[in-house]
């Protein structure tokens, strides 16, 4: 994998927020080596790496000053990269999942024990969201699956709603940044418990 200085130097040649198929693959590809990456989101840009990478999602831990039992979002281009999660799910909650995406909603679905703890930390669910936004299906569809999720800014700090902030919290220790802009939302995505319906975050 080329040194982090190339990624970010790569991405900030030639108008960075020109989304192209090449760009699109070039992030997928630096997470599935195990790079670390950061895309816009539906309102702030996220960071995200191969979920099964243990490496990789202790790096955004680090990153972030993040405690690993505090559990990461999981997004997804369509609902089908998810089937192996949904399954076994009553018929009413997945109603409401297709009701709901694609769209800025992220839902804690029961896990059973088919995700790795660094992804769901201390609980018995996973955070799950298929998007909307262009870039991240676009991102998950050239990776092959739902990539991890999670705001671009370090503990305590706002998160990042622009590009040059990304470059300003994290430099050189991202692999890639992709390109592109958030879609304008105003909050970041909100977690809803999928068996009670309550709303945990607004």
């Amino acid at each position: 994998m080329p040194q982090s200085s190339d990624r970010i130097r790569i991405c900030r040649l030639r108008r960075p927020e020109v989304i192209t198929p090449f760009r699109i693959q070039q992030a997928a590809w630096t997470a599935a080596a195990g790079g670390v990456i950061a895309y816009p989101t539906e309102a702030v840009w996220g960071l995200g790496c191969d979920p099964l990478d243990q490496r990789a999602v202790y790096r955004i831990l680090d990153l972030k000053n993040r405690h690993v039992r505090q559990g990461l979002i999981l997004v997804a281009a369509d609902q089908s990269q998810i089937d192996w999660l949904l399954e076994g799910l009553e018929p009413a909650m997945l109603e409401r999942l297709s009701a709901s995406w694609p769209g800025p909603i992220s839902w804690l679905i029961p896990h059973h024990g088919r995700v790795p703890e660094w992804i769901c930390g201390a609980h018995c669910t996973v955070a799950v969201r298929v998007s909307a936004h262009p870039v991240v299906k676009r991102l998950c569809q050239a990776f092959g699956g739902p990539l991890v999720s999670t705001s671009a800014n370090p503990g305590g700090k706002a998160a990042a709603r622009e590009r040059h902030q990304v470059v300003r919290y994290f430099g050189e220790q991202l692999d890639y940044i992709a390109p592109g802009h958030t879609g304008g939302g105003l909050r970041p995505s909100a977690i809803m418990d999928l068996a009670s319906g309550a709303q945990l975050r607004t």
